[in-house]
């Protein structure tokens, strides 16, 4: 991911220093244009701006815990949680420097592919994310969601956490025709166009939680679609599926029947997972 941000910047005409912990992968960006600094030290010290694209937070510790970050302005682009990302905010202010967290919606093929649709959620100082919009903007688009640091983190792994929904229900329709004289290839167009075809009740979702209305513009209600979870069980068992993708998501949907109305949308699942 990193090497891939370096030769879009490279390749737009930025001037960049760059330092890795596999050597090797840094030097191999040298004959692009790139300065190679031999230690995380002086690539800090190069310039004003230090992006950082590391595996975890623990790894901003181990790589920048001795650099001298006064005056610098840092954007970290790893994969955090929201409450790291504050807190590596704060981290970054008692060392002198501006910070602005990163969430990336994209994987290294997307990089510098403006047509792919990639972009980063940053969040963090306004004024700090405008100064330096432009240069962001070159691997992928940028979309800023507020001055709260941890608000980045939050979205990409909403966002992430909804993917992941979505590769599980996946998984459990190829699951169900595995055994079948079923070619996968033949599922796989139906299947994408019904996940997009869905997608969009998503902003249905938001309109009845700003509202407080759950049974706003409802199409399926509860009490018809927990009525049909039995066929969705019963076919899973006959294919010798297991239902542990599924269950939990039916189990909610049963309580939320047993204490609110049957006909509200699936909406009222979130207040179930909100402890």
């Amino acid at each position: 991911m990193g090497t891939a941000l370096a030769r879009t910047w490279l390749a737009a005409g930025h001037p960049l220093t760059v330092w890795n912990r596999s050597p090797a992968r840094a030097e191999a960006l040298a004959a692009e244009g790139a300065q190679v600094a031999d230690s995380v030290a002086a690539a800090v010290e190069a310039n004003t701006l230090v992006v950082v694209c590391l595996l975890d937070d623990a790894s901003v510790d181990q790589a920048l815990g001795g650099a001298d970050l006064t005056g610098k302005d840092l954007v970290n682009l790893i994969t955090s949680t929201p409450a790291q990302a504050r807190a590596r905010a704060e981290w970054a202010r008692a060392r002198g420097a501006r910070y602005l967290d990163g969430g990336m919606m994209a994987v290294p093929p997307m990089i510098g592919v403006p047509e792919a649709g990639g972009y980063v959620f940053y969040s963090g100082p306004r004024e700090l994310f405008e100064q330096y919009r432009e240069t962001l903007a070159v691997p992928l688009g940028t979309t800023y969601v507020g001055e709260d640091a941890g608000y980045a983190a939050l979205y990409d792994v909403a966002l992430l956490s909804a993917m992941y929904g979505m590769f599980a229900g996946t998984a459990h329709a190829f699951a169900l025709i595995r055994k079948e004289d079923i070619d996968p290839a033949t599922l796989a167009p139906l299947l994408t166009d019904y996940v997009v075809a869905m997608a969009p009740s998503a902003r249905l979702t938001a309109e009845q939680l700003r509202s407080g209305d759950y049974t706003k513009g409802v199409v399926s209600s509860l009490a018809m679609q927990v009525a049909g979870t039995p066929t969705f069980l019963s076919t899973a068992e006959q294919q010798g599926v297991s239902t542990e993708l599924l269950g939990p998501y039916f189990e909610l949907m049963r309580r939320r029947l047993a204490e609110g109305s049957g006909e509200e949308d699936l909406t009222g699942v979130i207040d179930l997972l909100v402890r």
